[in-house]
């Protein structure tokens, strides 16, 4: 047994801030992954970053690199109905009175020995009843390192014995190379939304709208500036494979990274993190959140999944260096 660091054990080990660290490689591409939150705490490519991400010895800020369950963004007040019950979270951004990004972000996720090797991990962790969230749920988060770059495919089963609100999500920031504050601001952006989703002054959303003629239409590559942004994006274009992608670009564009996301998530948040507390941190990184609803979807519906007991919800997305 490892003795526990504590006043009685001046010898035991350690402790990281993100727990255990992990790491998959293959050619010249490196990913380092976390304990805590079965995060992805840096992506690189012969050195460079693709991912505005945080160090070992770094508690992660502004959830860089987490996965984002039972619900990604925000719940309005914490507080939802379900099944004829009123349900209350514990505000997790008391700044704004509200529930923000799930409930399995700051939990230590299981690897099974069996499921990492050198190209691949898979994380596992079972989210029990807690304060407003009745249920249980068994998550797990595959990452998988190809020549085609990074993919991260969420798996979430219901083992309640009653049926339960679901959204999950993620949320990396891109980056251009360079992380100082406003790194990002002469980058090229390209980000494939038709609608845009305008928010009141806590971050709900108050309606729809079209980005044609709007400071967030970004559908052509062009110079991201100095426009702040933290909407979530819906009505996405696909390809032919059924994709959507975000594209973050050098000033010069002679390469940069992208992100896409698979038809199970209908919505792209975008956050330049212009009201990140970290005012060094603040534009150095494009935070790109695939989410399977919309902001506050336990109170809207909109795109909240309903997961009957036994059911299961799988999506993937991926970063792949340009």
């Amino acid at each position: 047994m490892t003795a526990e660091p504590g006043p009685d054990n001046p010898g035991a080990p350690r402790r990281l801030p993100s727990g255990r660290q992990y790491e998959i490689a293959v050619g010249g591409q490196r990913v380092l992954l976390t304990e805590v939150g079965g995060a992805l705490r840096a992506y690189l490519q012969d050195g460079r970053n693709l991912l505005d991400g945080y160090g070992p010895e770094d508690m992660c800020t502004g959830a860089r690199g987490q996965s984002l369950i039972p619900w990604p963004n925000r719940v309005k007040d914490g507080r939802y109905e379900w099944g004829g019950d009123r349900l209350q979270l514990d505000l997790s951004e008391p700044d704004k009175g509200g529930a923000i990004h799930g409930l399995t972000r700051w939990r230590n996720w299981s690897v099974p020995v069996v499921e990492q090797e050198i190209n691949k991990i898979s994380f596992t962790y079972t989210l029990h009843a807690c304060q407003g969230w009745p249920w249980v749920l068994d998550a797990r988060l595959d990452y998988l390192l190809s020549d085609h770059g990074l993919s991260v495919r969420t798996t979430v089963v219901n083992r309640s014995a009653s049926a339960c609100p679901f959204g999950t999500g993620a949320h990396p920031y891109l980056s251009t190379g360079a992380t100082h504050a406003g790194a990002i601001d002469g980058g090229l952006v390209q980000v494939p939304g038709r609608t845009f989703l305008p928010v009141d002054e806590r971050g709900i959303p108050t309606g729809h709208e079209r980005v044609d003629g709007t400071m967030y239409d970004l559908r052509e590559l062009q110079q991201l500036g100095g426009r702040h942004i933290d909407v979530a994006y819906s009505d996405l274009i696909r390809d032919a494979d059924g994709r959507a992608r975000v594209r973050l670009l050098r000033p010069d564009n002679s390469g940069g990274v992208e992100l896409w996301v698979d038809e199970s998530y209908p919505y792209l948040e975008i956050f330049t993190g212009d009201t990140l507390p970290q005012r060094d941190r603040r534009r150095s990184g494009l935070g790109v959140e695939p989410m399977t609803c919309a902001p506050d979807a336990f109170n809207s519906g909109e795109g909240l999944i309903i997961l009957e007991p036994g059911q299961s919800h799988t999506g993937q997305w991926g970063i792949k260096p340009l």
